[in-house]
């Protein structure tokens, strides 16, 4: 059965755009509109949709489980439109996620025509483009964690702007700014040269990434950009270093790579999560919970006792609860509804044994000291040099808020993706906060690190940056963040549009170059962003 000469498998591999195309110019005899014209005039509607929330560039056929959190809320967004529900609360959590500065104004448009129907949109973000077009903002704070949780602001753009109390108020105002780098590395002969990368929409591209220095890969929303990282240049360089279970079938994806000789590793720093049980937690992960156990195991009450390190443990048997064998929670298990966690009551959910808990340093035991903020922790183990360096390192992530004990599947991907940068900053530390060769010859590799992350939180984050650089390693980041893109040294601006019409490097070099360029549409935005920038 064929539909102006295509078949069903056909018509459901084309992209957005191409569907519409294809709908569009399809027409139908008198007897076929009397059958199928409302369904076509249904199927223009709900690709038009698609194609308004800036997901042109996916095919009719796409699994749903392949798409981005970004994709399916923007998704559901298109649904909601087609709906014409009148007096409905829709919530969204960070919609812009994954978006190009050219595609969030298509998704504001899409909420204005929302609430034009008589809705009302409630939407948490970061994202300054959607802030702006709000009607009204309401501002929290000021810190995060136990630090917040207050109400700082509410009111339209321009009160919050004016808001002295306001953060958020205070960066779109443009009182406070994440400044643009007076001076920027330059490219030395050090580079990684992958040639001729062909994979989905990439038709045969070639990529040079300098060293030692922070490059952003940019561009459009399915321009490519997740596609030669991700699915060529790591795995490419996974396998060129001998990383254990790398797949040499990578090999039939580009022609050439050149420049391995200049790196040891390679790290993907990603937003999975650190630990998937609740005894995984950010102190376990960056290696302070070792010395913390040996601290506590150094105290005269513990000595007395026979406890060792290990003692202080809730990952091993000996000191932990045997109960809930160190969770803190026990898991009764329901036979026909969801399973229930009730904290254990042999331990009071303190994860271990009553003798353990006596041992105490400065007055806090150890269930006490996993119950600190990292902020109050750094402060209860000064004199403590070496635990303090590898606290610090999540302080200055942004994360002093986070408790030391907090369970790793509470942590949002943001946050464990911070956690991870944390540690590799702790790596590259001597004894005295200095920075060693541990970063050195390491490519770190981040995917949209600023998700989630405040205004005030990116300033952090560029700055951790920095130090991993300063340390003799290299970043490689897939980037939509203006803030991040007008602090970088180099910039891989990758389109010019999604799907089909992607797959291409636009234009290369500072951020100042890529502004010059009009055909970019990263171009375009960023021009706008110094020029603020510079008044």
């Amino acid at each position: 059965m064929l539909l102006s000469g295509q078949n069903i498998c056909e018509a459901a591999s084309l992209t957005i755009t191409a569907a519409r195309q294809f709908f569009d110019a399809l027409e139908l005899s008198p007897a076929q509109t009397e059958i199928a014209g409302k369904i076509l005039e249904e199927v223009r509607q709900r690709i038009g949709f698609l194609e308004q929330v800036g997901l042109e560039y996916l095919t009719l056929d796409r699994l749903s489980s392949t798409l981005s959190g970004g994709e399916s809320q923007r998704i559901q967004l298109a649904t909601s439109l087609g709906s014409r529900l009148v007096g409905a609360l829709y919530v969204l959590d960070e919609p812009s996620i994954g978006l190009h500065s050219r595609d969030t104004a298509k998704l504001v448009n899409i909420m204005h025509e929302l609430r034009d129907l008589g809705n009302t949109i409630l939407v948490v973000e970061h994202d300054p483009d959607v802030i702006l077009a709000a009607d009204r903002l309401i501002d929290l704070g000021p810190g995060a964690g136990e630090l917040g949780g207050k109400l700082l602001a509410i009111g339209t753009v321009d009160e919050v702007k004016q808001d002295p109390n306001s953060i958020t108020g205070k960066y779109l105002s443009g009182r406070t700014r994440i400044p643009v780098p007076a001076e920027r590395r330059e490219p030395t002969r050090e580079a990684l040269k992958l040639i001729g990368a062909r994979i989905h929409n990439l038709r045969g591209v070639d990529l040079e990434i300098p060293l030692g220095m922070l490059t952003v890969v940019t561009g459009v929303s399915g321009s490519g950009k997740s596609t030669i990282v991700h699915q060529v240049l790591h795995r490419a360089l996974q396998h060129a270093l001998g990383v254990e279970g790398a797949s040499s079938e990578v090999s039939r994806l580009y022609r050439e790579l050149h420049g391995v000789h200049f790196l040891r590793e390679v790290v993907l720093v990603d937003q999975s999560p650190i630990g998937r049980t609740p005894r995984s937690n950010p102190v376990t992960y960056i290696k302070a919970f070792d010395l913390i156990r040996e601290l506590f195991a150094a105290q005269p009450d513990a000595k007395r006792k026979n406890y060792t390190a290990g003692s202080f443990s809730f990952n091993v048997p000996g000191g932990r609860c045997d109960v809930c064998e160190g969770d803190g929670t026990v898991t009764v298990e329901m036979q026909f509804l969801a399973d229930i966690e009730l904290p254990c009551e042999e331990c009071d959910a303190t994860r271990y044994k009553a003798g353990i808990l006596e041992v105490k340093y400065k007055n806090r035991n150890i269930h006490d000291v996993l119950n600190m903020t990292v902020k109050d922790a750094v402060h209860y183990f000064a004199g403590n040099p070496k635990i303090v360096e590898r606290l610090q390192v999540l302080d200055e992530v942004g994360l002093g808020y986070v408790r030391l004990g907090q369970s790793a599947t509470t942590l949002s991907g943001g946050e464990a993706q911070r956690v991870k940068l944390a540690s590799h900053l702790a790596s590259i530390r001597g004894t005295k906060g200095t920075a060693t060769k541990a970063a050195s010859r390491v490519l770190y590799i981040l995917d949209e690190p600023t998700t989630g992350l405040h205004f005030a939180d990116v300033a952090v984050l560029l700055q951790a940056f920095r130090k991993l650089i300063d340390g003799g390693g290299s970043l490689l980041v897939i980037e939509h963040n203006m803030d991040v893109i007008k602090g970088a040294d180099w910039v891989i601006d990758m389109g010019p549009e999604g799907g089909s019409g992607g797959g291409q490097v636009v234009v290369v070099g500072t951020p100042e170059e890529i502004a010059a360029v009009a055909t970019s549409y990263t171009g375009q935005w960023l021009a706008h962003v110094l020029q603020a920038a510079a008044s």
